[in-house]
């Protein structure tokens, strides 16, 4: 989750959107994302990025009455490669499917028409499409990917063979990197532990000796800053300390409902069960089941109370969306 920080620190906390623009989504610092990219795209053995351009973030559909996209950062490269490069603070319903609608407008806008002998023609053929999200939470936390830190997704055939390479997915888990400095060994652990830790740094590391690290960390200083970037920081920064109030409020007012329910649950169900394997063995699997099924409508619950006393306070219905994942429509209802 977006980590709480304070403006008297030396450096950014990357984990804001000011702070994910200035450095991914900005002309002036395009070097950071091609090095990042980079970084990333060397783990697969593909080839380096040279340059970038930047393309609207916004994407439409067909009519006015579809659903739209809005990017944190779009770009492609001269070679017509498309990269949707996302920062996720909390984890979403749905969020896989999300990513793959992401996609398919990166896909759709390579669909140039031309004529030939007055006939529309287009034959089909696809620049790569990367969608790359930097997680600030577990997407898969099943034991056996514990240590998983990089997920990289192709189309593949029933055989495993990759069917298609121009559809790309790559989620980085940064909950699941752990390494101190000492422990740095590739260019992308220098990334990551950058990105990571920037915000509670009051030094550039050592381990960090590229160049672009010291312009990354010159640009993260915050005392550099004009009194505007500075304004519009801390205004950032206060958004992202009042949702991680706000998701811990919602958590902790959803775990005292959510046990309240999960007993009720958790009796009925161990009740019954408790008439086939025995009383005291039903109850206790039953209420196990209900805690665990009453924790998450708590935090719901939780989430939409805590959304509702923000509406009537008068907080804008864009900055209660924003700070609690729930949709305008969800909160217009309340």
């Amino acid at each position: 989750m977006c980590i709480p920080g304070t403006a008297m620190s030396r450096y950014i906390n990357f984990y804001t959107d000011f702070a994910f623009k200035k450095f991914f989504g900005t002309e002036a610092n395009k070097e950071f994302l091609i090095s990042f990219l980079n970084a990333l795209l060397e783990l697969n053995g593909e080839k380096e990025i040279a340059d970038l351009t930047y393309l609207n973030t916004e994407q439409l559909g067909f009519s006015n009455n579809e659903r739209r996209a809005v990017y944190d950062v779009y770009c492609t490269t001269k070679e017509g490669e498309r990269f949707i490069v996302e920062m996720q603070k909390a984890k979403q319903e749905n969020f896989r499917d999300r990513a793959l609608y992401y996609s398919s407008f990166a896909i759709q806008d390579q669909g140039q028409k031309g004529t030939k002998n007055n006939t529309v023609y287009w034959d089909y053929k696809l620049s790569p499409v990367y969608v790359i999200g930097i997680l600030d939470f577990v997407m898969d936390d099943s034991p056996e990917k514990a240590d998983h830190l990089i997920t990289k997704v192709q189309l593949m055939d029933d055989t495993y063979e990759v069917f298609n390479k121009n559809l790309n997915f790559i989620f980085i888990e940064m909950p699941k990197f752990r390494k101190e400095e000492s422990e740095l060994e590739t260019f992308m652990d220098k990334w990551l532990y950058a990105i990571k830790n920037l915000g509670k740094l009051d030094d550039k590391p050592t381990a960090l000796t590229e160049a672009i690290f010291k312009r990354f960390f010159e640009v993260a200083e915050i005392a550099a800053f004009s009194k505007t970037e500075r304004y519009d920081y801390e205004e950032n920064l206060k958004n992202c300390n009042d949702w991680f109030s706000v998701m811990n409020t919602a958590k902790k007012d959803g775990l005292e409902e959510g046990e309240a329910i999960g007993l009720q649950k958790g009796e009925a169900i161990g009740l019954k069960k408790g008439r086939a394997e025995g009383e005291v063995i039903g109850l206790q699997k039953g209420e196990a089941i209900g805690i665990e099924k009453g924790r998450v409508e708590g935090e719901t619950i939780g989430i939409l109370k805590t959304a509702k006393n923000m509406k009537e306070e008068g907080l804008d219905v864009n900055v209660i969306s924003r700070l609690t994942n729930l949709s305008i429509d969800e909160i217009e209802k309340l």
